[in-house]
């Protein structure tokens, strides 16, 4: 009986080296995935002048009822103007991509030719770091100014986003103005400030968010590495035969 319940045991202790080596893996894989959710613009789908796909809204900050007024306000805007607009929100840019840089190559991957480009405005957001930027093509630009363009992305979205990351206000204000002006009406101007409101300083910067998640990951994987062996050793503790045996 005993040379049986040492057969088990030695059994027990080889099946848990093996699997103690796997499981650290699976483990770090897991905290070292959300890095690789970044997005690049050879991800986002494919979309044409026309295409009634106002709103794509990958990270999910955009409640359904929002994005169905926003659409529809965008579609009619189309149907009465011949111009576009179009919002995207992405979780996180690939390495080194900025929302400038990942606006214009989306801009022209989707409009690759002037005459697809001219009516068309988009704007993007990465909700990471709530960066924002905006392109339009050039039959829009006597209407939408440039100056006008970088007030909806840098004020009319970011004020919202800065007082409490309020992304359906941001991006219901933004479609609100974009409408105004495209439709030949008085531009809505960007939002107010009051002075409970902190303009700058109320959301982190890529460098700190990036340094953060680093920090994040440090920290499980030490934790891993210390309750793993922890409960291993208490495992085979556990499962070795008493003395009294």
């Amino acid at each position: 009986m005993k040379q049986l319940l040492k057969q088990v045991f030695s059994s027990q202790k080889h099946l848990i080296r093996l699997i103690l080596p796997l499981v650290t893996v699976i483990l770090a894989a897991t905290l070292f995935a959300a890095p690789a959710l970044a997005t690049g613009v050879y991800q986002i789908p494919n979309l044409t002048a026309g295409n009634n796909t106002w709103v794509l809204d990958r990270s999910e900050v955009i409640s359904r009822l929002n994005e169905g007024k926003i659409s529809s306000a965008f579609e009619d805007l189309a149907k009465q103007t011949d111009k576009e607009v179009r919002i995207v929100t992405v979780r996180r840019l690939d390495y080194g991509e900025t929302p400038e840089s990942f606006t214009k190559e989306l801009f022209e991957k989707w409009f690759p030719t002037k005459e697809a480009q001219a009516n068309q405005t988009l704007l993007v957001i990465d909700t990471v770091t709530n960066g924002t930027a905006i392109i339009t093509g050039d039959k829009v630009k006597p209407i939408l100014t440039d100056s006008i363009a970088a007030s909806v992305a840098t004020e009319t979205v970011s004020v919202p986003l800065r007082n409490g990351n309020k992304y359906n206000q941001a991006f219901l204000d933004a479609s609100d103005r974009l409408v105004a002006v495209l439709s030949g009406k008085a531009d809505l101007g960007p939002p107010k400030i009051t002075d409970n409101v902190q303009v700058e300083g109320t959301y982190k910067k890529a460098e700190e968010t990036n340094q953060g998640n680093a920090t994040a990951w440090v920290v499980g994987l030490l934790i891993a590495a210390t309750v793993i062996p922890m409960a291993t050793y208490y495992i085979y503790q556990i499962n070795q035969p008493s003395s009294d045996g």
